[in-house]
């Protein structure tokens, strides 16, 4: 494989990164360069920017609304909105429902749903882990049953992020529990949020803010029209869906980002009379992780090249590996920044919080994020099928162990 870009690929790198730089609002940009995630407000305001530019679903089919471009294209661009860094179309639905409804929906649900996708008129969140069934998720225990056109849905989901935003959810339930493997039995819903019986619950973390929330069902009615797929068949969406979602974890732009503005603090901070960046011990642990990172970026290359060469539609297991390491290299970035932070880190800051708004402290604000943004990175590990389950997939799947 030649990994050199070409200059039509340069040159549309700089076209990406020209477009970004010309039109993202300066607020956000700031926002999210000082560590701070984006607001609902500046991820619908963006995603509609690039909607209007078409380029918000650029995986999907050109038929649905995708660009057209091939995988180095797509990576490409991926890699500059993560690097800039802007707000990236929203997950749950560009690459996560749109994509399942594209490859398993009906006619009617493409035309309802994908257009309002594309364009963030409606705000959507993941009903797949419950209490007791996270890991182990074909363990799930929210239930939907027949009635007449109906689904009669009951049960809990929790870690729903963003769910205090969501129109709608998509869903793994449960439709015949009768089924002689766990996984036979689960069906692919979609559930209106303003439905009567759906209620929310926030879980507030550690840094004070609401990213995630416990959903609750109680005798919500479901259209039959709303299933995705075919019924007791659910987990051929989710395996689908999960593995769009582990390719996209990895999140290379972003940890290139993080290493950038880590090396500039890193130069800027003290310690024992020099910069921090000059010490052996910390610049090894940089050059380790900047060497990672390219394996990595080599790693997704050709993941995107075998899912190009065998077409869309079949999970692809090395997606493990990039979910794997990904996640591993961005909870070691946050571990280099709080170690850069010192003592100061020890300054609490919710990564909700606008930037600037507190300038009285005596710490400046990025290392005041550094904890945060440390332990919220807890997450990424677990969340897309936890690292250990990653393990076991290429132990069966690649390994053949």
């Amino acid at each position: 494989m030649d990994l050199r870009f070409t200059p039509e690929e340069q040159n549309f790198r700089q076209e990406v990164r020209s477009f970004i730089a010309g039109n993202l609002d300066k607020e956000t940009h700031a926002s999210m360069l000082a560590g701070h995630r984006p607001s609902k407000e500046q991820i619908v305001a963006w995603q509609r920017v690039l909607n209007k530019k078409g380029w918000a679903t650029v995986d999907w089919p050109a038929e649905f609304g995708g660009t057209g471009w091939n995988i180095i294209k797509r990576h490409i661009f991926r890699e500059e909105v993560q690097a800039y860094p802007a707000p990236e179309p929203l997950a749950f639905g560009v690459y996560m429902v749109g994509p399942v409804i594209i490859t398993f929906g009906t006619e009617d649900q493409k035309r309802k749903f994908l257009p309002r996708i594309a364009n963030l008129d409606d705000w959507w969140c993941q009903g797949f882990s419950e209490p007791g069934s996270g890991s182990d998720l074909a363990s799930l225990k929210a239930a939907a049953r027949r009635d007449g056109d109906h689904y009669i849905v009951n049960g809990q989901k929790t870690w729903t992020t963003y769910a205090q935003y969501a129109d709608w959810i998509f869903c793994l339930v449960r439709t015949d529990p009768q089924a002689s493997k766990p996984q036979e039995g689960i069906s692919f819903l979609l559930i209106d949020m303003k439905s009567p019986g759906v209620s929310l619950r926030p879980i507030v973390t550690v840094d004070g803010g609401r990213e995630i929330n416990e959903v609750f069902f109680d005798e919500v009615k479901v259209p039959v029209d709303n299933l995705v797929g075919v019924e007791n068949r659910g987990w051929d969406c989710a395996k689908f869906l999960l593995s769009n979602e582990r390719v996209n974890t990895a999140r290379i732009g972003a940890t290139k980002e993080r290493l950038r503005r880590l090396k500039k603090l890193a130069a800027e901070v003290q310690e024992s009379g020099r910069p921090l960046i000059e010490d052996q011990s910390f610049a090894e642990k940089l050059a380790d992780l900047e060497i990672e990172l390219k394996a990595l970026e080599i790693t997704q290359l050709r993941v995107l090249a075998n899912e190009h060469k065998n077409g869309k539609g079949k999970p692809d297991p090395a997606s493990s590996v990039l979910k794997l390491r990904g996640t591993e290299l961005q909870q070691r970035i946050t571990e280099l920044t709080l170690q850069a932070a010192g003592p100061h880190g020890l300054v609490g800051e919710n990564l909700d919080a606008p930037p600037g708004h507190n300038e009285d402290e005596i710490a400046p604000e990025w290392m005041r994020l550094a904890a945060p943004t440390y332990f919220n990175t807890r997450k990424v590990t677990i969340y897309g099928g936890s690292n250990e389950i990653q393990r076991n997939i290429i132990a069966k799947q690649i390994l053949g162990l």
